[in-house]
């Protein structure tokens, strides 16, 4: 077990409140296990030895609290727990804070039997199995999973039926008049969102937390944000909730929530009934991310395509021996890959020796000129590893990368694999992409009339685009202007016959930024701008 995967019992008193004679009695129950004694890091100072337990213990706590809310004794709750392994550690940590000491084990306190117990076969449960409300909100604030019982008991609302990401926001859900409707104390569900998010929001941010947001909205977000628990908490909540329909009827819960770095999961365990398995459940955190990743809702968002093929990879593939080939492709990987993750690109899969990545709409990303301007540092990228594989190998063999970016609107999920979780998007607007890098040569990066369309007046000035087109002279280039692909096939070879499907489409060549300021028109070129 690594560092990563302990924490110190200052740690787990100040996140969990519990009294250190608490955390002693738990572990002489069984319920926590022993800890490992050993010298602290240099941030605990005048701390000669301290004990360190791992992290989940932080779960299991939580899973004490809601045992003991539900009438459970704590001689029940250890029966529950007295299959845990403890490590091989004998030590036990002290009242004394100051200097903790090893001592042997203390006797295991006698207790009653439970009517059961925690073990194996209950670990089967799944998100699926969860019968009370439950439910993911990423970091946009969108719910990115749900299932039926929140839907009809939280919302009264068909939240999976709902397409549009940006219309699933949960403030603006909780702000429907449809749900102050049904929900006498809908503000004091609010209060409870703002309490667990406070760490990603501000009053400023709340202009702009969903499209279309009222200012009678903002002030009722501005003056329930000063309401709530200021005292915010890193990865998780325990909250009481209580909701009070307009009929008078009223359900009690626990609201456990979890912190991942994909969003925020929120369950609700009623306060008249116990489920084990779902609290054990609770407290593997892996586990749970994995399920809603895998049963994350299909979204149909507004996204760029980018898709960049290897240019001759058959021809230099036959070059190289097999183990400098695979070496090419993974320093290919290795030197683009800083720049899709500096434009917020997410990978998706794509055969042959290319790449294929989305960039999403999303508040305050411009996801467009992030594929435009991806696109571009990334041919500069590929100039430099063309050069090292040349001086290396001594060829005149050129490395390009041909990229087609294409834009639209398209539903966006994840399909499971045998052992990952791939993001994938389907619909013409990615096969257009791909269509335009098949006919990019020599690392041209081709786009479509409606995505330059798309961008604002000063971002078109700030890229150089068009396309070529030939006179008694030559070849001019013509900025600012487009082409059919049926216009740009009859002057190219017959393997762009594949095209014709879309011949009707008006393409445009991105060519480089242009420096702010300077609208230099380059020897050989027509700016069509009026």
């Amino acid at each position: 077990m690594t560092e990563s995967d302990l924490i110190t019992s200052k740690d787990i008193i100040e996140k969990t409140g519990i009294s250190r004679a608490t955390l002693n009695n738990y572990i002489k129950l069984g319920i926590l296990p022993k800890p490992i004694v050993k010298r602290p890091g240099p941030e605990e100072k005048g701390v000669k030895q301290i004990g360190y337990f791992p992290v989940d213990v932080l779960e299991r706590i939580l899973k004490v609290k809601l045992l003991k809310q539900q009438g459970n004794s704590m001689e029940d709750i250890a029966q529950m727990f007295q299959d845990m392994p403890d490590y091989d550690s004998g030590s036990h940590i002290k009242e004394d804070s100051g200097k903790p000491e090893i001592s042997h084990p203390p006797e295991k306190i006698p207790v009653a039997k439970a009517a059961r117990r925690i073990s194996d076969s209950e670990l089967h449960v799944t998100i699926a199995d969860i019968n009370s409300p439950a439910y993911m909100i990423n970091h946009n604030f969108e719910i990115e999973w749900i299932n039926k019982p929140a839907e009809e008991q939280i919302f009264n609302h068909n939240i999976r039926a709902i397409i549009d990401v940006e219309s699933r926001n949960i403030f603006k859900l909780l702000l429907r008049e449809e749900q102050h409707h049904h929900f006498k104390n809908w503000m004091e569900s609010v209060v409870m969102h703002l309490t667990v998010l406070q760490n990603h929001l501000n009053e400023a941010k709340f202009r702009r937390i969903y499209q279309g947001i009222t200012d009678s909205e903002i002030n009722i977000l501005t003056e329930l944000f000063a309401e709530r628990n200021g005292a915010s908490r890193e990865d998780l909540y325990h909250l009481p909730a209580t909701i009070v329909k307009t009929d008078n009827s009223r359900s009690s819960y626990w609201v456990h929530t979890m912190s991942f770095r994909e969003g925020t999961f929120f369950v609700y365990v009623p306060t008249d009934s116990i489920n084990t398995a779902l609290l054990d459940m609770l407290s593997q955190r892996g586990r749970i991310i994995n399920e809603l990743l895998k049963n994350r809702m299909p979204t149909l968002v507004s996204l760029c395509v980018l898709i960049a093929d290897l240019q001759d990879s058959i021809k230099i593939s036959a070059e190289l021996l097999p183990a400098q080939y695979f070496e090419l492709i993974n320093e290919l990987w290795q030197s683009v890959g800083p720049t899709f993750e500096k434009y917020k690109g997410i990978y998706g899969k794509h055969a042959g020796d290319g790449m294929l990545y989305y960039f999403i709409k999303k508040p305050g990303v411009n996801y467009l000129m992030n594929a435009v301007n991806c696109s571009l540092e990334i041919r500069e990228v590929m100039k430099e590893l063309s050069s090292k594989w040349r001086l290396r190998k001594g060829w005149n063999n050129e490395l390009f990368l041909n990229t087609g970016i294409n834009e639209g609107q398209e539903f966006f999920g994840t399909i499971r694999s045998s052992n990952s979780i791939e993001f994938t998007a389907l619909g013409d607007t990615i096969n257009i992409a791909g269509k335009l890098s098949d006919l990019a040569q020599d690392g041209e990066i081709w786009t479509t009339k409606n995505l330059i369309s798309r961008l604002t007046q000063e971002e078109r000035r700030n890229i150089r685009f068009g396309i070529h087109q030939e006179n008694q002279t030559g070849k001019m280039f013509i900025r600012n202007s487009f082409s059919r692909i049926s216009d740009i096939i009859k002057q190219e070879n017959l393997q762009n016959r594949h095209l014709s499907a879309i011949a009707g489409l008006p393409i445009t060549e991105i060519k480089e930024k242009v420096s702010q300021g300077l609208e230099l028109q380059d020897i050989g070129s027509i700016n069509t701008d009026g």
